[in-house]
């Protein structure tokens, strides 16, 4: 089949499967006699594999070890089960820095006044230099400005 259909029988659109051969994720096609790719229904299979693991997250070095694996048969399933732990460990990570994030922006959105005036503590923290602690990245409790000025720190 031709690289249109694969796309769609797999989901995965032409210009990724070009980049997935290109990056040698899968090999490189066969050619029509025409200079056309053509896909077979294993490869169908394998980008359908490819699409499910980037659908969990996996970057394109894990899903060749998983691809690698998937395609040995003598493979260990304690192999599997380690990256894939080793994935949701990096995504509680990423999870929990995306949490803490999310509190640091929610402190400041409550000391901004939200008004007419001009001073919000939101942009203030983040025009700090890098090497200085903003208030609520170091958990201090932010105030909301009552009139002018900025937030002031209990």
């Amino acid at each position: 089949m031709n690289i249109g259909k694969a796309a769609k029988a797999s989901k995965v659109s032409a210009k990724m499967i070009r980049y997935y051969e290109q990056i040698g994720l899968i090999p490189a096609a066969s050619r029509t006699d025409s200079g056309y790719r053509a896909y077979t229904q294993a490869d169908v299979n394998q980008l359908h594999f490819i699409r499910r693991a980037r659908d969990l997250g996996f970057s394109v070095a894990e899903i060749s070890d998983l691809l690698n694996l998937w395609n040995n048969q003598s493979r260990q399933s304690a192999d599997v089960k380690r990256l894939a732990q080793t994935h949701i460990d990096e995504l509680d990570r990423r999870i929990q820095n995306m949490q803490h994030m999310a509190q640091t922006l929610k402190a400041l959105i409550h000391c901004c006044a939200g008004d007419a005036l001009p001073d919000c503590p939101i942009l203030h923290t983040l025009g700090q230099p890098d090497d200085s602690e903003p208030e609520a990245r170091t958990g201090a409790v932010l105030r909301r400005p009552r009139r002018h000025g900025q937030a002031k720190r209990l």
